[in-house]
């Protein structure tokens, strides 16, 4: 089972070395790699040129956002599984993407999600948190829930079927598409209870409280475009659950 990684990045010179030889090193023996940056200003395309021996397609070109950027990974990627890392994430271990093609190919999944540790930017070692994705179900959508992005395995039949991400949202883009997908409640998916991805704090969907805001009302917005009943209460009502991942790590 072939399967397609892409990343996106746009200035990140001082993370992306780490996520370029998390991918390098996997032991799933068929694996596409594509690199989309953003015509990053930083040297972080020096920095894949000394990394990323291992791509099989980089792109740097100016870019409408993060999702237009996701959306070009898409159109070149050819595998037929379909995963995004992060510039600043790294799988947590070689075996990860082997691991994904075994469960997903012997129980015929359309999609497959693990968790995620967040670890700190200046110290990638230490964790600080770990998002538990067994909480995220298509009725907990309405709640907010969803599975961390970066461990979401898709076919790529699945987003022929629903299309790619929308590129009028800044930050809940990758929620609107879960959203899309899963509300319908045909997709045959499974749940690994382990960690699959570490990433750093600091990125798009952890970065300040306007972010969380911002966040927030877009997740609204995807709910109800997708016919999703839901209200910001009940959205932020998750939030009490969230706190205890700082604790259950």
């Amino acid at each position: 089972m072939k399967i397609s990684v892409i990343t996106v990045a746009f200035n990140a010179a001082r993370t992306i070395a780490h996520t370029l030889e998390s991918v390098a090193a996997q032991t799933h023996p068929d694996i596409e790699h594509i690199v989309v940056d953003g015509a990053s200003t930083d040297g972080t395309l020096d920095v894949i040129r000394r990394h990323g021996a291992h791509a099989a397609q980089v792109i740097s070109e100016p870019d409408e956002g993060i999702y237009d950027a996701m959306n070009k990974g898409l159109r070149l990627a050819t595998g037929e599984v379909i995963g995004f890392l992060n510039a600043d994430d790294v799988y947590a271990d070689a075996g990860v993407l082997r691991r994904v093609s075994v469960i997903m190919e012997a129980e015929s999944l359309d999609a497959l999600f693990g968790d995620a540790e967040f670890v700190s930017p200046a110290r990638p070692d230490r964790p600080l948190r770990r998002y538990r994705s067994r909480r995220f179900r298509p009725e907990r959508i309405a709640w907010g829930w969803m599975p961390a992005h970066p461990t979401l395995f898709l076919r790529r039949q699945v987003y022929e079927r629903f299309g790619h991400f929308r590129t009028d949202y800044r930050i809940a883009g990758d929620f609107e598409l879960v959203a899309r997908m899963f509300h319908a409640g045909s997709l045959n998916y499974r749940h690994v209870p382990e960690v699959l991805v570490r990433m750093r704090t600091g990125g798009v969907s952890t970065g300040g409280w306007r972010n969380t805001v911002l966040l927030n009302w877009e997740v609204l917005r995807a709910c109800r475009e997708n016919g999703i009943p839901t209200s910001l209460p009940k959205i932020l009502s998750k939030y009490p659950a969230k706190l205890l991942e700082f604790i259950h790590r």
